[in-house]
């Protein structure tokens, strides 16, 4: 087999299964691990996949700017966050981080609900400023004008001096072997502070993130309590009900 037949053969795989494992390959292939390696190294370089040990898996859906990311899904969002919603309720320490999963929540709170809420998302400050009963803790740090998130030690610094009831974490990548992961660094390390401040971690994410990986890791998928989606009816989500995450 030619190698741009393997490379085809391995991306059909990687989207019929959602990861491939570099022995299987070899097998099906009747080429040499090393061989699959090389051919997944070409793939990852050309940024349609992502290496894990012993294999790959897809990439997250093509990331947008913030403010295109508003109407990407925007329906699918909207019954994400009436879900998330039903898991406030009044005293609770809330974080929230900066995606627009978290945002279209923020959107939904009623004007009785009484929250302090812990964010780096200068779109949520401005939306609860004048919310009557949410406090707001807005992390600082530097502000990245693109997600407009705050990042950095500050952020980071602040994050880890709080304890929180829950968090909502909105997400690019699950995997439940890679975990979770992400497209930068620095948000990364936010979003990872976040998992580690918080008593109960909930992942905000539609479906086509499932089963894709990033380069940079955030936490384990068992550090996730519950994932809200758009569709928990879907097969996809069934290596995550074994693992002991609930799905709704």
């Amino acid at each position: 087999m030619l190698r741009e037949e393997r490379l085809e053969f391995i991306l059909r795989k990687l989207q019929t299964d959602q990861k491939v494992l570099q022995t299987e390959l070899s097998n099906d292939l009747q080429v040499s691990e090393d061989t699959v390696r090389r051919d997944l190294d070409s793939l990852a370089q050309n940024g349609l996949l992502i290496k894990v040990r012993g294999g790959a898996i897809p990439h997250s859906p093509n990331p947008y700017p913030f403010k295109e990311r508003l109407q990407y899904h925007e329906d699918d969002k909207k019954n994400i966050a009436r879900k998330a919603l039903a898991l406030l309720h009044n005293g609770q320490t809330v974080i929230l981080d900066g995606g627009t999963s978290t945002l279209t929540l923020v959107k939904l709170f009623p004007p009785n609900l009484q929250l302090t809420v812990v964010t780096n998302s200068v779109p949520i400050v401005a939306q609860l400023i004048e919310h009557p009963g949410v406090q707001v803790i807005f992390t600082g740090g530097r502000v990245n004008k693109d997600s407009q998130t705050s990042g950095g030690l500050n952020t980071i610094r602040t994050i880890q001096n709080l304890r929180a009831d829950l968090c909502f974490l909105g997400v690019c990548s699950l995997h439940p072997d890679a975990g979770v992961t992400g497209l930068d660094l620095e948000e990364a390390e936010v979003k990872s502070a976040m998992v580690k401040a918080a008593n109960k971690v909930v992942a905000l994410a539609t479906s086509d993130k499932m089963g894709t990986g990033e380069t940079f890791k955030v936490c384990e998928i068992t550090d996730i309590d519950t994932i809200i989606t758009d569709n928990p009816s879907l097969e996809l989500f069934d290596p995550y009900i074994k693992l002991g995450l609930q799905v709704l």
